[in-house]
């Protein structure tokens, strides 16, 4: 059963806010926030009032990642978590509406692939992000196919071959960040961004949207994470 209050919508003039709700954990994501989460994005999605959406998390930090023991404990598990993370994924690069993330703090692993997936990333002076699988043993398909299709795969190495903190400063030079504002300041400046793009006509913002993702994807964007995961290595011939 979804649980609404660990995302909360609010809705203003052409955009809306929506956050995650798990402070005691830092946001972290569980099974019942991923299916909150992919139910919130599909009905702002249908909402013909909203052009563009400020994701955040609450309490001043964005997301520390998957909940890994509160996933495992779960009766469906990692693999029932899987499924519902990829419906979150699946609904943001299906989607028409400007996606703006707030990181203040930090965002890492799993928090760090719903930042990626930002057409604008607004980061605090002191915030990170970390995308630290390869630490401890395991690939970060969704991370890479949102660094892949937004930034390229030298950008992917640096954040992902290292496992390190990259700093917002970093995340701007490599062109990760949108921009970098005061710590204190990046949720409104991240609303400011919104306001501006729901003053904008939706049909045009759709159609803008629609136009970059498919120049990046060059396919359908419901086959991307799945062109991604499915990669093999190309045998080399010699001779």
């Amino acid at each position: 059963m979804t649980d609404a209050s660990a995302v909360l919508i609010s809705r203003h003039d052409g955009w809306a806010d929506l956050t995650l709700n798990r402070p005691a954990t830092r946001n972290a994501i569980d099974m019942a926030t991923a299916e909150a989460l992919a139910d919130a994005i599909l009905a702002l999605e249908a909402d013909a009032t909203v052009r563009a959406i400020v994701l955040h998390g609450a309490d001043g930090a964005f997301c520390s990642g998957l909940d890994l023991q509160a996933i495992k404990g779960h009766a469906e598990g990692l693999a029932g978590f899987a499924v519902r993370w990829d419906r979150v994924h699946a609904a943001l690069i299906a989607s028409r509406k400007v996606w703006i993330v707030a990181l203040e703090r930090h965002a890492v692993n799993g928090g760090a692939a719903l930042a990626l997936a930002a057409d604008l990333l607004v980061c605090g002076e002191g915030a990170f992000m970390q995308i630290a699988e390869i630490r401890i043993g395991m690939n970060a398909p969704r991370n890479i196919a949102w660094l892949a299709l937004r930034h390229g795969e030298a950008v992917a190495a640096r954040l992902c071959l290292l496992g390190e903190r990259v700093p917002a400063a970093e995340l701007l030079r490599l062109g990760v960040a949108t921009e970098v504002a005061a710590d204190g300041d990046v949720l409104a400046r991240a609303r400011d961004m919104a306001a501006q793009v729901g003053g904008f006509p939706a049909e045009t913002v759709q159609a803008v949207k629609g136009t970059l993702r498919a120049a990046s994807a060059r396919m359908a964007a419901a086959h991307w994470f799945d062109a991604c995961r499915n990669a093999e290595p190309v045998e080399v011939q010699h001779g």
